[in-house]
Parts: structure tokens; C-alpha cells; sequence
């Protein structure tokens, strides 16, 4: 009987990292580049956070237009790519998509104004690891 990899594989989750937790988001993971404002140590929601699997800040002021013409998703998503083929990103992409394949389950975490989860990175992380794990 052939073994099936995927059977032990975990789950990829993404969220807003003030959206309430749930019982199967197993660990909660802030890819924020910067931790949110005021929250206090006691109040954070995530488990861990791993900045280097954000956007550069160059890459988000393009994104959101500051001083200059905003880039579209497609830009976005292309730059962002490969930004995350870069050390230490690369890196920490490989160390999630290990995790996940080891059976971990995750939630990536993003920033609260970020509601539109096709525009976000936290899919598109959650895209690339897809792509590592075979899922």
C-alpha cells in the first residue's frame, strides 16, 4: 500500500490578526512587516511572528501609492514573489512549508486594515506554500 504524504499534511489558514481565533487555526502566525501599533505583549493574538515573509516597505508604498502611482495586484504579486525567492524570506518560506508538511497547522496573520484577502500577501504566502507542500 502506497503511502500518501498529504494525509499527515496540516492546514494553511489566513486571517486579520485581530479576527477572532478559532479552534482549528492551530499556530497563529503575525507576517506583518511591523508589529501593530498598541496592542500590548499580553494581548497579542499570534503565536509567533515572522516579518521576513512580508512585503519589503518599498514594496508596500508602491502597492498603496505613497508618492508615487500606485502598482496593481498583478505588479504586486510578481514583485512580491520575488522578494520571497530572496534570503532570509526564502529561508522562512521553506521553514513554513516544512512545518505544514510535518502536519502543522497555521493561520497567517495580517494587518486589521487589510480586509481584502485576494489584494493581501497572506494569500499569496499562503499560495507559495500551497505550491511547496503540494497542496
Amino acid at each position: 500500500m502506497a503511502h500518501d504524504r498529504r494525509a499527515h499534511e496540516g492546514a494553511i489558514h489566513t486571517a486579520r490578526w485581530n479576527d477572532p481565533a478559532h479552534r482549528g487555526d492551530g499556530t497563529r502566525i503575525l507576517v506583518c512587516r511591523y508589529r501593530p501599533r498598541g496592542v500590548r505583549h499580553e494581548d497579542e493574538t499570534w503565536d509567533e511572528w515572522i516579518k521576513d515573509v512580508s512585503p519589503s516597505p518599498e514594496l508596500l508604498h508602491a502597492f498603496r501609492g505613497k508618492g508615487q502611482v500606485a502598482i496593481g495586484v498583478p505588479m504586486f504579486r510578481r514583485r512580491y514573489r520575488t522578494e520571497m525567492q530572496a534570503e532570509p524570506a526564502r529561508s522562512q518560506v521553506r521553514a513554513l512549508a516544512e512545518r505544514v508538511a510535518a502536519g502543522e497547522t497555521i493561520t497567517l496573520l495580517c494587518s486589521s486594515s487589510c480586509v481584502d484577502e485576494q489584494r493581501c500577501h497572506r494569500t499569496m504566502l499562503r499560495e507559495l506554500l500551497l505550491e511547496q507542500t503540494g497542496g
